[in-house]
């Protein structure tokens, strides 16, 4: 499984630790992944994710998950949020009473 933010894109960043003596260390700071359940209003169900804390703070933000998946560009998703996405937007396209 690779460590990359299923909502935001966010993945392994490589650098150095310095020094006080100015001594450089190879390293990797991998970002704060979380597993949740976030719920879907248009779909009404849930769905289990691992994203970064700042990534689910953006969902609380802009008002859910639909809300964030609507907003959010193609290429920053991963495959099953943009197939969580084009689920959102047939839901949305077809209708409430579907």
């Amino acid at each position: 499984m690779a460590r990359r933010c299923e909502l935001s894109g966010k993945a392994v960043l490589s650098g150095n630790l310095v020094s006080h003596s100015n001594h450089k260390t190879r390293t990797r700071f991998l970002p704060n992944l979380c597993n949740v359940t976030l719920i879907s209003d248009a779909l009404k169900r849930s769905v289990r994710m691992r994203v970064t804390a700042a990534a689910l703070r953006s969902v609380e933000h802009r008002g859910g998950l639909d809300a964030f998946l609507l907003k959010a560009s193609d290429d920053t998703l991963s495959i099953n949020a943009r197939a969580l996405k084009r689920e959102i937007i047939k839901k949305a396209v077809d209708g409430p009473a579907a």
